[in-house]
């Protein structure tokens, strides 16, 4: 394997432990959450929606990379050549039923490949988690002031 997807692997991995962290900490980045008093907050709902998007784009493409390395997803229990754009399509559908733990059982990694959607499976199933903590710390902070 080349030291190239390697790379683009790592940047992707850093893109999307990065956003994740910055979330959950909601430090002085743009994922700093600002509620109201009982009232649906959109920003909430957007930031959660972008950092849902980032981890399955990003798990999307790692998946997308791999597969040029024949690290691939096995549709239906056969390997099937597709396109480069059905390639994508396919990593992009798999990382979004894995973090969103619907696992349908259509598509199925192999290799290395179990090993990161186990990955993105345990984010997909911890991040509700850190949202609904860092929603009632949110409101205690917001409350003292």
């Amino acid at each position: 394997m080349s030291f190239f997807p390697w790379v683009m692997i790592g940047i992707i991995c850093f893109i999307v432990i990065k956003s994740l962290v910055d979330f959950i900490q909601g430090g002085k980045s743009h994922f700093r959450l600002k509620l109201k008093e009982s009232r649906f907050s959109s920003e909430i709902f957007y930031t959660l929606l972008i950092i849902y998007s980032i981890v399955i784009l990003g798990f999307g493409l790692i998946y997308f990379i791999l597969s040029f390395q024949q690290i691939t997803l096995v549709e239906h229990g056969e390997l099937k050549q597709v396109s480069v754009f059905g390639s994508l399509i396919h990593s992009l559908y798999f990382s979004g039923v894995t973090l969103l733990t619907i696992g349908y059982g259509d598509i199925v990694p192999i290799g290395v490949g179990r090993f990161i959607a186990l990955m993105e499976a345990l984010i997909g199933y911890i991040l509700p988690t850190a949202f609904v903590l860092r929603l009632v710390q949110t409101r205690k902070e917001h409350k003292e002031d």
